[in-house]
């Protein structure tokens, strides 16, 4: 059964910087706080390793649709499911940020926590933590502007 968390704040900073700094995965790690690590192979391929409950995980993940300062989605590849989607919207006071995640919890402590919420409160602080490292900087670290769609070409 997939787990599914959502997370939203508004960031007192323009939506195109708190997109282009969304679009850094390598830097996740810095207000994620399961992401160890991602590397970015190409525009839309990603390199995941995650830590939940003390259990390490690695998945390949594939951006399959990103709108420049709207949205950007994921989902993994193989066996772990993972997927995520992220929007943007300007919003008076700044962005408005809305993040929604789903995955398939294995092994005890991942269900325990899905059960409790506690993956839904982990989401929160992350955001909250992009939030501040977002507001005390004041500029993305870097931008992707390009556009992905998931139509399939025939």
């Amino acid at each position: 059964m997939i787990s599914k968390v959502t997370a939203t704040t508004v960031v007192h900073a323009p939506l195109r910087e708190v997109y282009d700094q969304w679009t850094q995965f390598e830097e996740f790690p810095t207000f994620m706080s399961t992401v160890k690590h991602i590397e970015q192979k190409s525009d839309a391929s990603t390199r995941w390793r995650v830590e939940i409950g003390g259990v390490e995980h690695e998945f390949d993940a594939e951006i399959t649709e990103q709108i420049p300062d709207s949205r950007i989605r994921w989902q993994s590849l193989g066996e772990r499911t993972h997927t995520g989607e992220v929007e943007f919207e300007a919003v008076p006071d700044g962005t408005r940020v809305s993040l929604t995640m789903g995955w398939v919890p294995e092994g005890f402590v991942e269900k325990v926590g899905a059960a409790l919420n506690i993956d839904e409160r982990a989401a929160e602080h992350d955001l909250a933590r992009f939030k501040e490292l977002m507001e005390r900087r004041g500029t993305a670290s870097g931008e992707w502007r390009g556009s992905i769609n998931d139509a399939k070409e025939k």
